[in-house]
């Protein structure tokens, strides 16, 4: 049986290798956004209510080339950005791209996540994402990343769905078959795969599969051999998923891709058949979505919290006219009157909202906004709020500003 050591050895190898993921450096920001990287933004999913303070410390937990770690760094200014990997490879392509866009709030150390407790201090924010899967011990690795999460703070974790990878993990069997023992030669086991997938023909699931989901991306050898040859891997089901957040002794907030775990999304035109489904538990509807839609199921991507954490009900119209509106940090094509959220809806707005978002800035609350601006109404206010386009603090209290 191999060893948690060689395991960890054998992952650290592929990576010093094939340093992931393989996306090209550039001398100014990042482009685009990803919400779950924006503190607010993800603080907001979990809670309902804009931050009270910006200043966080946040942990890129296995950032890999730091491509996390540099949207991490770019859309928290006011953050420190600690980011460690196993591998010395790419952590040096990590640290050039951050130098390279100007990442100023980042630092890089070469550790193992099982030892983040050296680091000496906790964090407001984790991102872990593509990393516990990999981990002789996920148990181990997410119980680490829990007892340096600060109460209150949250836990963005991306672990592997195994329906959806079926038939990756053939694939994986029938490489590590052709390679024999020699399978820390990872270069010879992306060329065998690659004659495999020629070989194949046309029609064959595996050869399909990748063809319609994985292909461009595995034009790059890095790519390849991160998903065909990599030397450890553990796939989860729904079950064995919240085993894992079981044993991490956190809080489930929710999925962030939430609109995948929606019932309606798949029995919505059978009313009694949705209604039987709802009176299951959560778990239970869960399990059902997962089963009936295991090709979906390549992933798993939520958020964990350390309590306290405090939810913001927005239900009253005396609450939000109080609160303080903050433009949502990831629009795309902002400013305009046709902008994307954070979903990648297409939101077109008349010139009364783009007012109004152009004025939620923290500075004043939706009330004076509103007595300001007459053309717009509650109603508007609360539709901005659900199409995710602005986040509310709470009144009454000294709110952070960008």
């Amino acid at each position: 049986m191999t060893s948690a050591a060689e395991i960890t050895a054998a992952v650290r190898q592929l990576y010093n290798t094939y340093p992931f993921p393989p996306e090209p450096i550039l001398d100014e920001p990042p482009p685009g956004y990803n919400w779950r990287w924006s503190w607010p933004a993800a603080y907001s999913f979990c809670t309902g209510r804009y931050p009270s303070r910006l200043d966080v410390a946040i942990l890129d937990a296995g950032c890999g080339t730091g491509v996390g770690t540099e949207y991490l760094a770019h859309l928290n200014p006011h953050a420190q950005v600690m980011a460690i990997d196993l591998s010395e490879g790419a952590l040096e392509i990590a640290q050039e791209r951050c130098r390279r866009s100007r990442a100023h709030n980042v630092q890089f150390q070469h550790r193992s996540l099982y030892d983040v407790a050296h680091l000496g201090q906790t964090f407001d924010m984790i991102n872990c994402v593509g990393v516990l899967h990999h981990l002789p011990d996920p148990a181990r690795g997410i119980q680490a990343l829990a007892n340096v999460l600060a109460p209150g703070g949250i836990l963005h974790v991306f672990v592997y769905g195994e329906l959806g990878r079926w038939e990756i993990k053939l694939m994986q069997r029938a490489i590590a078959l052709l390679q024999g023992s020699d399978r820390s030669n990872y270069p010879q086991g992306v060329a065998i795969g690659r004659q495999i997938f020629a070989a194949l023909p046309e029609g064959n699931r595996l050869k399909k599969r990748e063809q319609e989901r994985w292909s461009l991306d595995n034009q790059r050898d890095e790519c390849f051999a991160d998903m065909y040859v990599h030397p450890q891997e553990i796939d989860y089901t729904i079950a064995s998923l919240f085993e894992l957040i079981a044993a991490s002794g956190l809080e489930f907030v929710g999925f962030s891709n939430p609109r995948l775990w929606q019932l309606e999304r798949l029995l919505g035109t059978q009313p009694d058949l949705l209604a039987r489904a709802q009176h299951l538990s959560p778990l239970e509807q869960y399990q059902l979505i997962e089963a009936l839609d295991p090709e979906a199921m390549t992933h798993y991507e939520f958020f964990l919290a350390k309590p306290p954490l405090v939810r913001q009900d927005w239900s009253a119209d005396a609450q939000v006219l109080a609160a303080i509106p903050y433009r949502h940090p990831c629009l795309d094509g902002w400013p305009g009157g046709c902008v994307f959220n954070c979903h990648y809806d297409v939101i077109y707005l008349n010139a009364a909202e783009q007012q109004f978002l152009a004025a939620a800035n923290g500075q004043a609350t939706v009330a004076d906004l509103l007595a300001q601006q007459p053309e717009v109404s509650l109603e508007q206010v609360r539709s901005l709020l659900e199409q995710q386009l602005i986040l509310l603090a709470p009144g009454g209290a000294s709110w952070p500003t960008y």
